[in-house]
């Protein structure tokens, strides 16, 4: 045992007064603000106006946290949510009532990745419309940027001991002190499935950041004021408003939650004995919607 990594921080960062700050939502805030200040760098380089860009983080943010938050209500909690009006005002506020009748703040205790990501492209949709940008662009600027939110709000589930991971002997297996770590009521040492995760969305990120500075570096080469807001056919794959970002976004990110949710403890109740659970099923349309995205943008690209 003294070879695992016997894991309990406190899932609280810091306290003001009587109120604390949980490491989940600082992690979930900083992954927000990163993505803000990437993307607020991509929109200066492709000299789209700062006034089309000032309204994004809000777009973002809700579309992220609505979808969020109805995607795991929906996907894997409804008979809990969706058959009385007690559940369904509760997917809606972040309180809980509690036996005595009393409601008690506890923030949104469970978020779907697959729901903030269609809450993201509905909100991204709006946007667009309304800033009368092209959707690529706006998709494909976004999508170079989620990679490392989606790292952040990963080290965020570690730090709250959550979506953990099937026994394991390997060395680098955690030791959660949670209820749903227990075997045969011990516990015992867990694939860090998000850390795993969080490593592998950075390393997604930093592949796109490289494409895209290559792309940017070359455009800058050639013309002094390298931009993707032209509505003209686009010479490179690599240009954002070909889809080619979002894309890789979506096939890489899903193809990698497809396969690490083979490592994971089951997340609800209803996912024991399935062949393919929850996530993994979820995970399939996004992955084929990748692959035709970086399909698309290649094959015009040759036209």
């Amino acid at each position: 045992m003294t070879l695992f990594i016997d894991w309990q921080p406190s899932p609280e960062a810091f306290a003001l007064g009587s109120y604390s700050v949980r490491w989940y939502s600082l992690l979930w805030c900083i992954g927000l603000l990163l993505a803000y200040l990437i993307v607020q760098r991509l929109y200066k380089h492709q000299k789209i106006a700062d006034d089309k860009f000032e309204p994004l983080f809000f777009y973002c943010f809700l579309g992220v946290l609505i979808g969020a938050r109805l995607g795991h209500c929906i996907f894997y909690e409804p008979d809990y949510y969706l058959t009385s009006w007690k559940g369904f005002i509760e997917m809606l506020i972040p309180f809980h009532q509690m036996p005595d009748g009393t409601w008690k703040f506890t923030g949104y205790e469970g978020l779907a990745s697959h729901g903030g990501t269609i809450g993201l492209i509905v909100a991204m949709f709006l946007y667009w419309r309304r800033m009368k940008l092209r959707p690529w662009v706006v998709m494909d600027n976004i999508a170079i940027a989620v990679p490392m939110t989606a790292c952040c709000i990963r080290l965020g589930n570690l730090m709250n001991s959550e979506i953990i991971g099937n026994p394991t002997d390997l060395p680098w297996g955690f030791i959660f002190h949670t209820r749903d770590a227990l075997v045969s009521g011990a516990l015992a040492p867990r694939h860090p499935a998000q850390l795993y995760e969080a490593l592998a969305y950075l390393l997604i990120f930093i592949v796109g950041a490289i494409i895209y500075c290559r792309w940017y570096k070359t455009q800058k080469k050639s013309s002094p004021t390298p931009s993707s807001s032209s509505p003209s056919s686009p010479s490179s794959p690599f240009t954002p408003g070909t889809g080619f970002y979002f894309g890789y976004c979506l096939a890489t990110i899903f193809t990698f939650r497809f396969f690490i949710e083979f490592l994971k403890k089951e997340q609800v109740d209803f996912e024991r004995g399935m062949i393919l659970d929850m996530g993994q099923l979820l995970s399939l349309p996004f992955i084929l919607l990748g692959c035709w995205c970086m399909w698309r943008a290649i094959k015009q690209s040759h036209e």
